[in-house]
């Protein structure tokens, strides 16, 4: 009987220490069940935004809109009001999406926000089929060459635009996809004068715009503050004569004041000598 105690003691212990680790166990399995569940949470929130932005892309006027939002917060962010206009008619009656106005009266240079995705997302769900992946391509080229040539018919006027328009690109994944399989394409588009840009090359190329902008202004300061100073000197000489000539009038009147002194003392003796001649 005191055998089965003990052993009955000691199994009631394990028992109750194996059910507090048990406990703890399944205390901390909870924790990263919920971890887990928020987790998934956010992956499917992100899905759900990701099919809402493939949606946007997939649709011509959703992706231009999404597109030129992006390339008029990037210019509203770096120029002054007064150096950019969206969706400007030109005179040819074509409206790009954007025109810079560039220093010293220099032509606009133009810039496209739409830019051909379809394509593009065909090629990306051809997967590993390589025929399908390569008429995916083949039209995905056929595709940017006919943006790229009507962007040049309808943007570049010689003495109204600049020699080069811009085609944006509103994501940085799309333009690393476009210079790796369309090489060819892109060379074509240079050839064109038509230069496509990712948002960080559209919006280094407009902080040199802003600089040049600042350059101008700052030349046009410089040049108002010399026509001012150059008016000051000319009416600084004009000063320097008239004090001149002040300064004359005054050696004369103070010649005239002497000699009216000198002439009044004199006076004043020969009174006194004839106040003196008619006392004697």
């Amino acid at each position: 009987d005191e055998r089965l105690d003990a052993v009955g003691q000691r199994v009631g212990v394990g028992l109750h220490e194996q059910s507090e680790r048990t406990a703890l166990s399944l205390g901390q399995l909870n924790e990263r069940l919920a971890v887990i569940d928020a987790a998934q949470k956010n992956i499917t929130s992100l899905s759900s935004e990701m099919v809402g932005l493939k949606d946007i892309l997939n649709n011509k006027q959703s992706r231009g809109a999404f597109g030129q939002g992006r390339m008029e917060s990037i210019i509203a962010d770096a120029l002054p009001e007064s150096g950019y206009t969206f969706q400007a008619t030109l005179s040819n009656g074509k409206r790009p999406d954007c025109l810079v106005h560039m220093p010293h009266n220099a032509p606009s240079l133009a810039i496209d926000a739409k830019f051909p995705l379809e394509s593009l997302a065909a090629w990306e769900e051809a997967g590993n089929n390589d025929a399908l992946r390569h008429t995916a391509l083949m039209r995905m080229k056929s595709d940017l060459l006919r943006h790229v040539n009507d962007i040049a018919d309808k943007y570049l006027i010689a003495g109204e635009t600049q020699d080069v328009a811009l085609l944006f690109v509103p994501s940085e994944a799309v333009f690393s996809e476009i210079h790796a399989n369309c090489a060819d394409v892109v060379q074509k588009a240079f050839r064109a004068r038509v230069v496509i840009v990712s948002p960080t090359l559209l919006l280094l190329g407009v902080e040199i715009i802003r600089h040049m902008l600042r350059d101008e202004r700052m030349r046009t300061d410089i040049a108002r503050v010399q026509r001012e100073v150059g008016l000051l000197m000319q009416d600084v000489g004009a000063l320097h004569e008239k004090v001149g000539a002040l300064g004359k009038h005054i050696r004369l009147t103070e010649e005239d004041v002497t000699k009216i002194i000198s002439l009044s003392e004199r006076a004043a003796k020969r009174a006194e000598k004839v106040q003196n001649f008619e006392a004697e």
